[in-house]
């Protein structure tokens, strides 16, 4: 069911304070579309002491949030996580303390709930246990990216990993397939991205220097005779950054529908045929909220991606 809610005045207290005011609205609107609210904060209709406000704005107390009427789902009509997916979520634990749970997550499930997509990683992991009831994303992965997802399990943490993103202080450290032979000499793409809509509606990203300033840092793992294992370490954290870079520089990411059409590279090598995106966040190191010790976290690959390394080197041996 659907219910359609009046104007609202948000005081933001002590708790919410130095929070991202999409992420505030986020947590707040429940059952709202991820792209719409995004939509209202572009158009002026969620306001910040009377102004304007950008997603990325911080929050600080006193604050009043201007909430437009909205139609959102009623409480309770958010579906439950099936048998098999708390058991895949919970399997995929990789670190938990009493601020923080880093899960593996796995490739083809969208960490939150958006257009289509009416369970997430995140409403499924607030249902599992009671103290996860709170949780909140720290940053965000692709629907099709497998590997390390940080999550927050409460608002002092979130505010304190937000802040460690912000100032570009968290290491990310990616493993991707690309088509092609990588060159030894490309170790860093500094290229700006922007994000745009194309005539069918779809969102996609792409190199303009009208973008915002990116860079990825890039190191090879493993060389095959059609394709390269890299690491990737983006230096800034655009949507589809590391994903664009690689289809800039001609040599896209295996299973890539969205990118790989437009690199002008065409996989004929069986060895460059995917049926799944074979990128993975294979490792992340932050300073722990409240301690600010050092924390790496590792993530295994993802079956289907560790399958595809599998599948290319099982070829490899059987042509020699």
């Amino acid at each position: 069911m659907e219910t359609t809610s009046q104007v609202q005045f948000i005081q933001i207290t002590e708790k919410y304070s130095g929070q991202r005011l999409d992420n505030f609205l986020i947590r707040e609107l429940k059952g709202v579309p991820r792209a719409r609210i995004y939509r209202l904060v572009r158009r002026g209709e969620v306001r910040i002491n009377k102004k304007r406000a950008k997603p990325e704005s911080r929050l600080a107390v006193g604050d009043k949030v201007r909430i437009p009427p909205l139609v959102m789902e009623q409480p309770g009509t958010l579906p439950k996580p099936s048998p098999g997916l708390i058991t895949a979520l919970q399997e995929a634990v990789l670190f938990e303390d009493a601020d923080l749970l880093v899960l593996n997550k796995p490739a083809g499930l969208a960490v939150h709930l958006g257009s289509g997509i009416r369970l997430g990683l995140i409403e499924a992991v607030r249902q599992i246990q009671p103290e996860w009831g709170e949780a909140e994303l720290a940053h965000r992965l692709d629907r099709d990216t497998s590997g390390v997802l940080v999550i927050c399990k409460n608002m002092n943490a979130l505010v304190e990993l937000q802040a460690q993103f912000k100032a570009k202080t968290v290491c990310k450290r990616y493993h991707a397939l690309v088509q092609g032979n990588w060159p030894a000499e490309l170790l860093e793409i500094d290229a700006p991205l922007q994000r745009v809509l194309a005539g069918s509606g779809e969102r996609f990203v792409r190199v303009s220097k009208e973008g915002k300033p990116s860079k990825t840092s890039f190191a090879v793992l493993e060389r095959f005779s059609a394709v390269t294992l890299l690491e990737a370490r983006p230096q800034t954290g655009r949507t589809h950054q590391i994903r664009v870079h690689c289809q800039y520089a001609g040599y896209p990411i295996l299973g890539d529908e969205k990118y790989a059409q437009n690199s002008g590279k065409v996989a004929k090598n069986p060895q460059a045929e995917a049926k799944y995106l074979c990128l993975h966040a294979a490792e992340i190191t932050f300073k722990r909220p409240g301690s600010g010790a050092p924390l790496t976290v590792q993530a295994p690959r993802d079956r289907t991606f560790a399958a595809q390394v599998a599948r290319i080197r099982k070829k490899l041996s059987n042509s020699d």
